[in-house]
């Protein structure tokens, strides 16, 4: 079982932990991984986009003007693709963009993931996070004491905490999530990921 040291957020170790083995200790297949992120943004778009066809323009199909004889192109209608307000070549149509993951597939995926990125040192347990206020500048007090920088991180706490959520709207790279709500995306489209011992409990007891 993997031991982790433990941080305040001072960025000061105050202890150690120690991670399951069958969430945090699984082998990486990022094949599955891969499969798994591409149906989840599938799954985010909602595939309402539509234009109209030629047949479906309003107007006429007739014919604009004599087909030989006058020195223009010739033209067959004024709902062509190549006049103004004509109708769209391919146009795009409402669709289902929507993939089924099977549950287990979502499990390890999910595992294989978390486990690269303890692997490759990226995860963070805090002992807590707690602010004195819902400000900004004290949760940039936070990052900048594990100098985070500029890029993406996402905090897991393991119950809701809208001081937490407040404080850091204002911050691009920063983002906060709930443990029981965690999934893979989440864990591959952040750099590092800052976790409470709290919602480390939590993703152990959902994924034993």
């Amino acid at each position: 079982m993997p031991r982790v040291k433990v941080y305040n957020t001072k960025a000061e170790v105050v202890g150690q932990t120690t991670l399951s083995d069958k969430v945090f200790g699984c082998e990486y297949n990022e094949p599955l991984i891969h499969q798994v992120v591409v149906a989840y943004n599938n799954n985010q778009r909602q595939g309402t986009k539509s234009t109209l066809l030629r047949s479906e323009v309003r107007g006429h199909a007739k014919k604009p003007w004599r087909q030989k004889g006058t020195g223009r192109a010739r033209q067959g209608s004024t709902k062509s693709a190549q006049w103004k307000g004509g109708g769209i070549i391919f146009a795009p149509k409402p669709r289902d963009f929507s993939q089924k993951v099977n549950k287990s597939m979502k499990v390890s995926a999910f595992k294989s993931a978390i486990s690269a990125k303890l692997a490759d040192s990226e995860i963070v347990v805090l002992d807590s996070l707690v602010l004195e206020a819902p400000k900004t500048k004290l949760f940039k007090e936070v990052m900048d004491n594990f100098e985070v920088g500029t890029k993406n991180v996402l905090y897991v706490l393991a119950e809701k905490n809208d001081d937490i959520v407040r404080a850091s709207k204002n911050i691009p790279n920063a983002h906060v999530t709930y443990a029981d709500v965690l999934g893979t995306y989440d864990v591959v489209a952040n750099s590092k990921l800052y976790i409470t011992k709290d919602a480390i409990k939590k993703i152990e007891e959902a994924y034993k």
